[in-house]
């Protein structure tokens, strides 16, 4: 285990709850250097040239909770994802009246993970991209019904995309 890896560890246990930027904050590294290095598979890197075909996907999943930080702000929206195309150098989400819409600059994308880490005493699980610097750009996170569970679907979708990877290696 290496030490960054050892820290994080050491810093979960302590704390379960601790985010991935917060410990990238104390240790002084990329959250993405911590999500690729959570124990326990927890953060799972996904191959980036199959990120095309993940964002085809993804409007199939349902309703998910999409997370963008900008400048300490945090913005949320909670429905399902929608489909999009290529074009202009963007990833143009396609929405017809209301809904997430805008343009992801996917090749800003340098990384891509999956990260399986509670979330005040609750199982969470999303979908993370980073940019070259590992920095985050945005999240999706798996939705919940009424009762606040983790829709099971979605949970075996995410569950296919982890082993995929592990199957690959």
């Amino acid at each position: 285990m290496s030490e960054l890896a050892q820290a994080v560890a050491d810093i979960i246990h302590d704390n379960p709850g601790t985010m991935p930027g917060q410990i990238a904050d104390l240790l002084g590294v990329s959250e993405f250097e911590v999500v690729a290095s959570l124990p326990d598979g927890m953060g799972t890197v996904w191959p980036r040239e199959q990120l095309d075909s993940l964002m085809a996907d993804l409007p199939e999943w349902g309703p998910m909770t999409t997370i963008v930080s900008v400048a300490g702000s945090i913005f949320e929206f909670k429905g399902g994802f929608p489909k999009g195309k290529p074009g202009h150098g963007y990833y143009n989400l396609v929405t017809k009246g209301e809904g997430l819409h805008g343009h992801l600059k996917l090749d800003a994308v340098a990384q891509v993970a999956l990260v399986s880490k509670p979330f005040m005493g609750s199982d969470s699980h999303s979908i993370q991209m980073f940019d070259a610097d590992g920095a985050i750009i945005f999240k999706i996170y798996l939705g919940r019904d009424k009762k606040r569970v983790l829709l099971a679907d979605q949970v075996q979708r995410f569950a296919a995309l982890k082993q995929q990877v592990v199957t690959a290696a």
